[in-house]
């Protein structure tokens, strides 16, 4: 990787998963690969979605990372911005200072 390399990190509902998943597979000019987990989001701005959710005081989530370059990620941004809007994708962006792959 040359340039700048950034980590975007999207948290989204659970109910999202498959359709972002896909989603950012498709952008394979921007994207070789993401890393994703299940999360628990808590906070007074986290969406309790179901009666399961606020009994256990938590959204079921998930979280996706992503590593490409800083530029790849502002344009990866504004195609999610299209794509997702109103659904409360929560994002922020770090900077990668390294990034490969031990053989």
């Amino acid at each position: 990787m040359t340039g700048q390399a950034a980590c975007l990190t999207l948290i989204a509902p659970c109910e999202l998963r498959e359709e972002l998943f896909d989603y950012i597979t498709e952008q394979t000019d921007l994207v070789t690969g993401f890393t994703a987990s299940d999360a628990a989001g808590h906070g007074a701005r986290v969406r309790l979605r179901s009666a399961a959710e606020r009994v256990k005081g938590h959204a079921d989530e998930i979280v996706v990372r992503i590593v490409l370059q800083e530029a790849d990620c502002e344009r990866l941004l504004e195609r999610l911005r299209s794509a997702f809007g109103g659904t409360k994708l929560v994002y922020w962006v770090m900077p990668v200072t390294a990034f490969g792959i031990i053989d």
